[in-house]
């Protein structure tokens, strides 16, 4: 790895990460850590350079880093520390060291003792720790600890445990998945091998971290981009202003999430208002994309000009590769994305469990509606689902994983372990997948999500939304269902931008809350739901009968999304249980 440079806290001279990295872990020593892998150190932070240099520091001694992130909320970080036995937690302020004290003044987490800050703090912090039988120490003092009484490094073995990733899952406490270093590196490794042909990360690049680095998606990206000496730069901290970030930085290397591009994608598309404009923006889109599928990749076309060139330059004008990855996206979006961005753009799937990617995008293959082929690192089969009528003999079922970049399994956990990996070590993902006859993976349900109506039909609710998120009026849905019921509902949450326009086609005006709560408006977006529904193909008894429109957004702060922007089916369905029941009550009606 090459030995990267950044100026030392509180310093004038340069220090090299990894001398950083070898103080703060001989700090860890000093205080009572050993070189093994069966020593877990708590990292709770946000993206920062900080961050890397405690995990390194971790990796440099063979010990293990163990993110903690608030969006879990206040219980899993209590869970965590305890599951794992956390002595010492590596934070970045002192608002979330005093969270850390209070757990302890608490007796929740009675095993920590120690907690460095990155950040500045008061000498009252210092004093409540203390009252609490914890040692606070700044990370500048740690580091010069460490240099007082350094260790030589002990690196660790490739099946040697590299980090804990607790996932936040939609249901019960997180579930520690024990990753390797060999897991990190094949994974990292294979999207090299897949891509080796036509982009080549060079010291010249430049990635930006806003993405938790708490997830695996995160941490493949960091390995990616510092195996090739490249280079990162991190985000203030707000997602509000990544915009500006990135016409800062101008990363030519971009890890994204469907949610964010489709913001991009709805923001062109609503800005093109009238005929003409929309008119252009379809033949830019179809001219780009033809040179796409001849092997054309720019950024300096007639269309560039005229209409790209703003897109691309809010992402800083320089991107070579996006990524997207975490959750499904549309193939309009994608289409739009390959002909706007004039640079490579690439659907990873995976699930933490394998360390975050399975299956890849070929590059060459601009096909949308699928998440490409298998990794180098792994096999994928799938298995069948007798219940839901998936078989594999006709290219169905559940997706099942296997090779190196699998986990071990969940820290102190055999039966979630044994639910997860079977006795010949195929990892079951629980998402129903497809084989196309292209030889791509197509991923068409989730296995826990699929419920019953009362007249013994079976129901896919995500495939529902995903096909329900096209209706422009529409920013987020909710698709339910109950066995005592013979039809489904849903909770929309329409798209502020577009919400106003389309209710005043309807000769409807009013506030954003005063459009949710209209019939007229209700009606409409339940019409344009049903018709893209049938156009896709849905059946009767898979549409929508009755919607609700609510005006907030789900979220990970109001808690019906998970920080992976999952949606908390059960947490939705009790926050909604009103109107829900409201919804079904109508349709009897």
């Amino acid at each position: 790895m090459p030995r990267l440079s950044m100026r030392f806290f509180k310093e004038d001279s340069l220090c090299l990460v990894s001398d950083r990295a070898e103080y703060l872990g001989s700090c860890l020593l000093h205080k009572g850590y050993k070189s093994s892998p069966d020593q877990f150190v708590g990292i709770f932070a946000q993206n920062r350079p900080e961050w890397i240099i405690s995990e390194l520091a971790c990796y440099t001694y063979s010990m293990v880093a163990v993110p903690l992130y608030d969006t879990l909320g206040p219980e899993a970080i209590v869970h965590i520390v305890n599951k794992a036995d956390i002595t010492m937690v590596i934070c970045d302020t002192p608002e979330k060291a005093s969270v850390l004290i209070g757990n302890v003044e608490k007796g929740f987490t009675p095993t920590l003792k120690v907690i460095i800050l990155m950040d500045l703090f008061d000498d009252d912090l210092k004093q409540r720790g203390e009252k609490s039988g914890i040692e606070i120490l700044s990370l500048y003092d740690a580091e010069n600890l460490g240099k007082e009484h350094f260790r030589k490094p002990v690196p660790p073995s490739p099946e040697d445990l590299s980090i804990i990733c607790f996932t936040s899952g939609t249901t019960g406490d997180p579930k520690g998945a024990m990753i390797t270093h060999q897991n990190i590196v094949s994974n990292a490794a294979a999207f090299l091998k897949c891509v080796e042909d036509t982009y080549e990360p060079t010291p010249d690049d430049v990635a930006i971290s806003y993405l938790p680095l708490a997830h695996m998606f995160e941490r493949i990206v960091q390995a990616v981009v510092y195996s090739c000496g490249a280079r990162i730069g991190f985000f203030q901290g707000d997602i509000r202003l990544l915009a500006d970030d990135m016409k800062t930085l101008k990363p030519t290397l971009f890890p994204a999430v469907p949610r964010l591009l489709n913001r991009i994608y709805d923001k062109v598309q609503n800005e093109a208002k009238t005929p003409l404009k929309k008119f252009l923006l379809k033949l830019a889109v179809s001219s780009k994309f033809k040179e796409l599928q001849k092997g054309i990749i720019r950024r300096d076309s007639f269309w560039d000009k005229l209409i790209f060139a703003k897109i691309q330059d809010s992402l800083g004008g320089r991107v070579r590769v996006i990524v997207t990855g975490a959750a499904p996206i549309s193939a309009p979006v994608m289409t739009f994305l390959r002909a706007a961005m004039g640079c490579q753009v690439y659907e990873a799937y995976g699930q933490t469990e394998c360390t975050g990617g399975c299956t890849f995008t070929l590059p060459g293959d601009w096909t949308s509606g699928h998440v490409g082929v298998p990794l180098a690192c792994n096999y994928v089969k799938l298995e069948d689902v007798a219940d839901t009528n998936y078989f594999s003999v006709n290219n169905e079922g559940e997706i099942c994983i296997k090779g190196t970049n699998v986990f071990k399994g969940y820290l102190k956990d055999p039966e979630k372990t044994q639910e997860a990996l079977d006795s010949d070590g195929w990892l079951h993902t629980g998402d129903i997948g497809r084989w196309l006859p292209n030889g791509t993976l197509k991923i068409i349900d989730r296995k826990k999500n699929i419920f019953k109506l009362a007249q013994g039909e079976y129901i896919a609710p995500e495939k529902i939304e995903n096909i329900y998120n096209r209706s422009q009026p529409v920013l987020q849905i909710f698709v339910h269902g109950e066995s005592l019921q013979s039809s489904l509902v849903g909770v929309v949450v329409p798209d502020t931008d577009v919400l106003p326009s389309f209710a005043a086609k309807l000769g409807v005006k009013g506030s954003f809350e005063e459009l949710c709560q209209n019939q007229v408006v209700r009606e409409a977006i339940l019409e344009d739901l049903q018709k893209i529904g049938k156009e896709s193909g849905l059946k009767t008894f898979e549409q929508v009968k009755a919607i609700f429109l609510h005006p907030e957004p789900f979220s990970i702060e109001n808690g019906l999304l998970t920080p992976t922007l999952k949606a908390k089916r059960g947490e939705l369905s009790k926050y909604f249980r009103t109107q829900i029941d409201s919804l079904y009550e109508h349709i009897q009606d």
